[in-house]
């Protein structure tokens, strides 16, 4: 099943920062494969894949994040509150490249071509996930009441952030439950919409 998991880190520090909308900082990298037939590609996924230390296993695709919080807190009215909060999701997508040796047939490109879009698809809906987390973090830190201090009011922004980035996490392995049981279904579906195009011709697409 060609399926990714979460990496996940959480940073936090009570500093001053701009408030804004989440952003994302996203960078690719690919890992290089061969094989000329369908099942020896499928080896060099299995040998080549990143390795996801939630799975112990190599997979076809992979999505890195690093959840950074900044806080700010200001005193006021004998009491403390957050003044700024600001959360950037790094992430890194890592994704096969496929070297295509001159005897590959072209129904395993088709198929490879299909495969490869459907694993980048997955790895950006990872993405939107996280990002979307982000905004949703960030909107509740900034809505944190007045504390007694700074360091309860510390201490209830990692409280929150903990309990949306456990539903986030919760959400990322439900999407990749979803996915790995309409895998089959999917695939074939993008197929037969590729070879009907290619009998039209049209683009692939």
């Amino acid at each position: 099943m060609m399926k990714s998991r979460l990496l996940l880190a959480l940073s936090m520090a009570a500093l001053a920062w701009p408030a804004g909308a989440a952003n994302v900082a996203k960078t690719y990298s690919y890992f290089s494969i061969g094989g000329s037939t369908l099942e020896e590609i499928q080896q060099q996924l299995d040998v080549r894949g990143p390795q996801v230390k939630t799975t112990g296993r190599r997979h076809p695709g992979a999505t890195q994040m690093e959840f950074t919080s900044r806080v700010g807190y200001a005193e006021r009215d004998g009491g403390c509150a957050v003044a700024k909060a600001s959360v950037t999701v790094k992430v890194k997508v890592i994704l096969p490249r496929w070297t295509r040796p001159g005897r590959a047939e072209e129904d395993v490109k088709l198929v490879w071509d299909t495969l490869s879009s459907d694993i980048k698809r997955h790895e950006e809906s990872h993405v939107v996930i996280a990002k979307n987390y982000a905004r949703i973090l960030e909107q509740a830190l900034q809505k944190i009441g007045k504390q007694r201090d700074c360091a309860s009011a510390q201490a209830k922004a990692k409280e929150v952030t903990q309990k949306i980035l456990a539903k986030h996490d919760r959400a990322q392995v439900e999407f990749d439950r979803v996915e790995g049981i309409n895998f089959e279904r999917r695939i074939i579906r993008l197929l037969r919409y590729r070879m009907e195009r290619i009998a039209n011709g049209q683009a692939p697409g």
